[in-house]
Parts: structure tokens; sequence; C-alpha cells
């Protein structure tokens, strides 16, 4: 075993070739990699997946906040709906023919109340969607599980009491819960937002 023998894998080796066993040093300039996997490729923020997250709403999310605004203009149609029942009894109570029915007086005080009640449990259903669909560019996780709360409690009052006129409430508040609770909606509410000064 000779000290310049080229089959020697121990031994110095001659000229510019690398001897085998050995690993071969890359050429001046190209950058060097590491033996097994490939390198990733570099992370840009910004995508679903990625810590910055989505810059522009997703499709579900604009959707979701659009049947709020539904929502709302069907809530307007309600307060419309119960007001004008609420005096409509109100009006009825105070008939000449019907002052002296007890029984028809304690019916008519009991559902104008009712009727008054829902007036005002509608408007403010109004507003809290009103306020919910706003908040969609700027909100963040809280709005999301407060939009989820509302949807699901928006599709239950929609079953009951509201049966006959719920159903289209129904359908929308269980997208909207579906569209806001899904991944792009937590992509959307959990995005890094830029400080505000």
């Amino acid at each position: 075993m000779s000290f310049g023998d080229p089959n020697n894998p121990y031994g110095q080796q001659q000229g510019g070739q690398p001897g085998y066993g050995y690993p071969q040093q890359a050429p001046q300039g190209v950058p060097q990699q590491g033996y097994g996997y490939p390198q990733a490729p570099p992370v840009m923020g910004g995508g679903y997946g990625f810590p910055g997250g989505p810059t522009e709403m997703p499709g579900g999310v604009k959707a979701a906040r659009v049947m709020l605004w539904v929502i709302a203009g069907l809530q307007v149609i309600g307060v419309i709906l119960f007001g004008l029942a609420a005096a409509a009894v109100n009006a009825a109570k105070n008939d000449e023919t019907l002052k002296n029915d007890a029984q028809f007086q304690d019916l008519v005080d009991y559902s104008g109340g009712v009727l008054w009640g829902f007036t005002v449990f509608a408007a403010l259903w109004l507003v809290f969607a009103v306020v919910l669909a706003i908040k969609f560019d700027k909100g963040g996780n809280g709005l999301r599980i407060t939009t989820i709360v509302f949807g699901t409690i928006t599709a239950i009052l929609g079953i009951y009491p509201f049966v006959l006129f719920g159903l289209v409430h129904t359908v929308l508040a269980i997208l909207v819960t579906v569209f806001v609770a899904n991944s792009d909606g937590g992509a959307w509410f959990n995005r890094q937002r830029q400080p505000q000064y």
C-alpha cells in the first residue's frame, strides 16, 4: 500500500479528483447543501397556512357577511310587522264593542305585551346582526365566536317559535355559522393585523 496509490481510499489523493468515500466539495460560488433531504423553499407570509394569514377576505366569509346583512333586512321587516300587530291589538283593546268582554281584554293585554316584546327583541337582534357584519373587516377570533353563537341562536329561533317566518332565517343562520366556523373563516379571523396607530 503506497502513499500515492489512487485506489487507496485512506491515502492522500493525487490531482484534483476527490477520492472514493469522501464527500465532494462544491465549486466556488455554488451554495452548499447538506446531506439528506433537499432544502425546503423559503417560508413566505400571507398564505392561509402561514403566519401572515390571508390578505383578502375569503369568499365564504364574504358570503357570511352578506347573509348577515340579509338577516338584518329581514329583521327590519319583522320589526315593522310586530310593531303593526302590537298597534292593531292596542287599537282593538280600545274598541267600544269589546270593552265589556273581560276574556278578550285579558287576551289583548297579554298578546299586546308579547308583541311589543317581540318587536323590541327583533330590533335588538337587527342591531346585533348589523354590528357583526360591520366588524368583519377588522374583527378577531372573538368576533368569529360571537358570530357562530349568533348564527346558532338565530337558527334555533327560526325553528321555534317563529316557524312560519323563520325558515329563511334558519337557512341563512346555518350558512353563516358554517362559513365562519370553517378553516377559511379561522384563517381570516386569526390573521395577523397591522398595528393601529
